[in-house]
């Protein structure tokens, strides 16, 4: 099948998934799941363009098994977020600025949707690399791939054992990996783009590898990750997390510097 017809496909499933989602959020005003669903339709896209590209079966296997695995797993952690807690401060302070405006929120799932289709290139970029063999470029992502996905399960274990002790309300978490990154769930959820750079090395698409480690920095650190997630914890947390944010690296993991009781 062809790049395009399968990038039509992506997309088409992309404004049906996010389309539903809306209604789903509004039947339970939990916009949350828009979250869920991204992750869950990168790991189709991953699925669809590892068995229909037109690639060698080596990089379509690896780009299948891996998006969809990372897909899966990122999907199943935040619906367990969004199924044991109330919606996420970032979705109630849009819904309060929005004053509840659904079109305005049909406007955002379906800009998630675009989102989905972009960062879903540098899948393609694999799935039609023609290189033959298991090559060192290959292994390469093989071990970026864990690595980043290890970091980042690790990164969120430490999170969830941290708030669920009640005595830990209203405080920041500097548990493990929390204590070098405020955020290095995003960091390695950034590092792991990189696996399908170094996968799709000979590919005639490589260029659309290079989408995923870039796009994914830009929305991290200035749009909608580290942002809005940072405004919702001085909400919250206040002093606390204002002290946190002056000892601990914003997004690069580093040691920490003293803290200044």
């Amino acid at each position: 099948m062809s790049a395009a017809a399968l990038v039509g496909i992506v997309a088409a499933l992309a404004a049906a998934g996010m389309f539903a989602t809306w209604l789903l959020q509004l039947r339970t005003r939990n916009a949350g799941y828009v979250d869920v669903t991204w992750a869950a339709l990168l790991g189709i896209a991953a699925l669809l363009y590892g068995t229909f590209g037109q690639g060698a079966g080596i990089p379509r296997l690896l780009v299948a098994m891996l998006g969809g695995i990372w897909g899966a797993r990122l999907a199943l952690h935040l619906l367990s977020r969004v199924l044991h807690e109330a919606e996420d401060g970032r979705y109630r302070a849009l819904r309060d600025h929005w004053q509840g405006h659904q079109g305005k929120f049909l406007l955002f799932f379906a800009g998630q949707a675009a989102l989905v289709v972009l960062f879903s290139l540098p899948f393609l970029a694999v799935a039609c690399n023609p290189r033959t063999g298991f090559d060192l470029f290959m292994i390469a992502g093989a071990l970026v791939w864990l690595l980043s996905l290890g970091g980042e399960s690790l990164a969120d274990m430490q999170l969830a054992r941290f708030r669920a002790c009640p005595g830990n309300r209203g405080k920041t978490c500097r548990v493990g990996l929390w204590a070098w990154s405020r955020h290095p769930n995003y960091f390695f959820e950034w590092l792991h783009w990189f696996a399908y750079v170094l996968l799709a090395v000979g590919s005639p698409l490589f260029w659309l590898s290079l989408i995923g480690p870039l796009a994914m920095l830009l929305s991290l650190l200035w749009v909608t990750g580290i942002p809005y997630t940072e405004q919702q914890a001085l909400r919250s947390r206040g002093e606390d997390y204002r002290r946190y944010q002056r000892e601990v690296s914003k997004f690069f993991p580093w040691p920490p510097r003293r803290r200044d009781d």
